[in-house]
């Protein structure tokens, strides 16, 4: 099974090293030196690693033949693919791949069906799992323990403990209030806005 590993950013210096946008949570076994790597688009690759260091909290790669920021630069936004026995998991019992999450079951504690997970979405501060309704609509969770509660991979579900507005907009709790009859000095009227969640 190929899992997306990282995403090439930016050319760093002038000796062919790349940042790299990572996207797994073991990438000292994924992304380390020796490791060679399929790419999309595949004209790209297959890359293998030569060297790896953090920079300034960035993890920083060379790969075998790019020896210039010209070589490096040409890789930009290549994905890099690990090839990942579907029966292997993570060490930490905590953490999951993608592939053991997609169509897991999403429900409430009490049972209430909410979706299925149809893809996983790597942002720098979470991740956010997106979950198509049984009405076709999307909505998106973040895969943070006080959301989603429990991971069950036997009987395929994830449970959540979603706050207010985060399922439905309708319970969405009030942020903040002013009162609208009172104009501001600009001679707006205030307003009240939905908590961002």
């Amino acid at each position: 099974m190929q899992l997306v590993v990282a995403r090439i950013g930016r050319a760093h210096g002038i000796k062919g090293e790349v940042t790299v946008e990572v996207r797994t949570d073991e990438p000292e076994l994924r992304l380390g030196p020796g490791a060679v790597l399929a790419t999309e688009p595949a004209s790209t690759g297959p890359l293998t690693i030569e060297t790896g260091r953090v920079h300034s909290g960035r993890l920083l790669l060379r790969f075998e033949g790019v020896r210039d920021r010209t070589g490096a630069e040409a890789l930009r936004n290549t994905l890099l693919i690990a090839e990942v026995d579907p029966e292997e998991l993570p060490e930490d019992p905590e953490e999951f791949y993608d592939h053991q999450l997609i169509d897991l079951d999403v429900v409430l504690a009490d049972g209430t069906e909410i979706g299925r997970i149809t893809e996983i979405s790597h942002l720098p501060s979470q991740d956010l799992f997106i979950v198509e309704r049984p009405d076709g609509s999307e909505v998106m969770i973040p895969f943070v323990e006080e959301i989603v509660t429990e991971i069950d991979l036997e009987e395929q579900r994830a449970v959540i403990s979603p706050p207010p507005g985060l399922i439905d907009e309708s319970e969405a709790v009030i942020a903040s209030t002013r009162d609208a009859s009172t104009g501001d000095e600009d001679g707006t009227e205030g307003g009240a806005g939905k908590g961002a969640v």
